[in-house]
C-alpha cells in the first residue's frame, strides 16, 4: 500500500511538534503585600547605598528640571515629562538589577546596573515609545482643558494654582482630573510590572505590556493602594525642592522589582515540570 502522503506545511508555519510557550501565570495579592514590598525595597537600598544614592541624584535633577519648566511655561510641563519617560524606565532598570542580583545573593554593582539594559534594547525602545506616545497625548489633552477654560490665553504659574485653588473653577478642575485620571492609569497600567519583566525574562514589548494589563486587571483594588502609595510618596517627596526623591525613587524603584516577583509567577523548569 503506497504511502499517504503528508499535507504540505505553508510557509513560515511553525513545526507540528514545535515547544510552545506556556501562558504567563499570575499570582494573587493581597492587602498587606505593597507595604511588603516598599520594606523589601527598603533593605535593598539600605544594602547598596552608593546605587540609590546615583539613581536618586537622576531622579531629583529631572524633578529640578521639570519644576523649572513648570514655574517659567507650564503649558510644556507634560511634554517635558514625555522626555523624562525616554530615561526614566532606563533608571528604573538600573534599580530593579540592583533588587535582582541581591535576590540572587550576588553583589550589586553601579557598573552593571548602568549596562543592563543594553540587551534588551528592542523590547525596552518598543515600551518606551508606548509610553512616550501616551505621555505626549496626556499632555496634548492637557493643553486642550487649558485652551476650553482659559480662552484668552495660558495662564501663569500663579494663575494656574489660583485656578486649581478656586471653588469656582470646579469644573475646570474636574475635567482636568478626569484626563489626567484617564491617562495615568493607562500609563500605570502598561508599565507596573512589564520593564521589570523585560529584564527578568527578555520578553518582548507586547507581552510584557498586555501582562501588566492583566496584573491591573485581577487584582484592581490592590493595585490601586500600590498606585496610591506611589504617588503619595513621590507628592511628599517633593517638598524642598524636591530632594525627597533621593531617597523616594531608589525606594519605589527597588520595591517595584518585588511587586513584579508578587504578581507574576515564575516560569516552571523543566525539571520541575517533571
Amino acid at each position: 500500500m503506497p504511502a499517504t502522503p503528508s499535507h504540505p506545511r505553508a510557509p513560515g508555519a511553525p513545526e507540528p511538534d514545535a515547544a510552545i510557550a506556556p501562558p504567563i501565570a499570575l499570582c494573587p495579592v493581597g492587602w498587606l503585600d505593597p507595604f511588603r514590598w516598599l520594606a523589601r525595597g527598603w533593605q535593598d537600598v539600605r544594602k547598596a547605598p552608593g546605587i540609590a544614592l546615583f539613581y536618586g541624584l537622576c531622579f531629583w535633577g529631572m524633578a529640578l528640571l521639570l519644576g523649572w519648566v513648570f514655574r517659567t511655561r507650564p503649558e510644556y510641563t507634560m511634554s517635558l515629562a514625555s522626555g523624562c519617560l525616554l530615561l526614566g524606565p532606563f533608571l528604573a532598570m538600573g534599580l530593579y538589577d540592583t533588587s535582582r542580583r541581591r535576590e540572587a545573593g550576588l553583589a550589586p554593582q553601579l557598573s552593571e546596573s548602568l549596562t543592563c539594559w543594553d540587551r534588551h534594547m528592542g523590547s525596552m525602545g518598543m515600551l518606551v515609545l508606548v509610553l512616550v506616545v501616551l505621555e505626549l497625548l496626556w499632555g496634548r489633552a492637557s493643553l486642550v482643558v487649558f485652551a476650553v477654560f482659559f480662552n484668552t490665553g495660558m495662564p501663569s504659574t500663579t494663575g494656574v494654582l489660583q485656578a486649581v485653588f478656586n471653588p469656582e473653577n470646579w469644573s475646570f478642575v474636574a475635567v482636568y482630573a478626569l484626563v489626567g485620571g484617564v491617562f495615568a492609569a493607562l500609563v500605570f497600567s502598561t508599565s507596573v510590572v512589564s520593564i521589570p519583566m523585560i529584564l527578568d525574562r527578555d520578553t518582548d514589548a507586547l507581552t510584557a505590556g498586555i501582562t501588566s494589563m492583566r496584573v491591573v486587571l485581577e487584582n484592581p483594588l490592590v493595585l490601586l493602594l500600590w498606585g496610591a502609595l506611589i504617588t503619595a510618596l513621590i507628592v511628599a517627596s517633593l517638598w524642598f525642592w524636591g530632594a525627597g526623591l533621593l531617597l523616594a525613587g531608589p525606594l519605589l524603584g527597588c520595591a517595584s522589582w518585588h511587586a513584579y516577583r508578587a504578581c507574576v509567577a515564575q516560569p516552571e523548569t523543566p525539571a520541575a515540570a517533571a
